[in-house]
């Protein structure tokens, strides 16, 4: 059927490919399964376009009206609002059932992707503040990794091939997306820890290329879930 679509070539070669999976369904938050009110069927198309609404609300609510352009705040809603959507469907095993709830995926704390995004223009923003050339520290610097927190979050960093590799085999996406939210959860502790300063500190050049290596990952990580990062918020 792929073939016949013009999705994949017509030759057998193995990639790319396509296979079936079983799936789980997307329910309501009765239980039953999501419909509109009138149970037709409800469009992602339509989904898509409330949660960029929603998303919207939120910013201006946060004050960016007034602080951003409507380009940046209509393309940031867009990033934040599709991107909760898939995020939503892709963090959970494909075989399980799932409520969908609005709230809930547009969340900025927990395991979405809100608070992913965020987490991430949050670390590109500790690199802008720093005033470093970043691409000058790749060349020059040196990682060390002398405290616990820092060697927890550059351990984790180099587990990221081995979960793309685990994801790609199984077809399961939430692995990754799994990967993705407890990295967020190390760097956090990493950054938050006093013992860990970045900005001014002596370590300040080795800091500053573990928050670029851990935002590089982070962003392949949405390019495989289709999610577009933001940079600020």
């Amino acid at each position: 059927a792929a073939k016949r679509a013009g999705w994949l070539p017509q030759g057998d070669s193995s990639y790319p490919k396509a296979s079936h999976v079983g799936f789980g369904l997307v329910l309501g938050e009765d239980g039953k399964r999501f419909r509109t009110r009138n149970t037709e069927v409800v469009r992602l198309v339509d989904l898509l376009d409330e949660a960029k609404v929603r998303s919207k609300a939120a910013l201006i609510e946060r004050g960016k009206g007034e602080e951003w352009t409507e380009e940046e705040i209509e393309s940031t809603a867009e990033a934040v609002g599709y991107g909760a959507v898939k995020y939503a469907d892709l963090k959970n095993n494909r075989l399980t059932n799932y409520t969908f709830n609005f709230d809930q995926m547009l969340n900025d704390k927990g395991n979405t992707a809100v608070y992913l995004l965020y987490a991430h223009a949050r670390i590109c923003s500790i690199i802008r503040r720093s005033g470093k050339d970043i691409e000058e520290l790749k060349n020059k610097g040196t990682l060390v990794l002398g405290h616990k927190d820092e060697r927890d979050l550059g351990l984790h960093l180099l587990q990221f091939a081995e979960v793309v590799e685990e994801a790609c085999t199984n077809l399961l996406p939430n692995v990754l997306c799994d990967y993705l939210y407890n990295l967020s959860e190390i760097f956090s502790k990493f950054y938050s820890n006093p013992e860990c300063k970045v900005i001014g500190s002596d370590m300040e050049t080795s800091r500053l290329l573990l928050c670029e290596a851990t935002a590089v990952v982070m962003r392949k990580c949405f390019d495989l879930l289709g999610i577009t990062p933001i940079y600020k918020i």
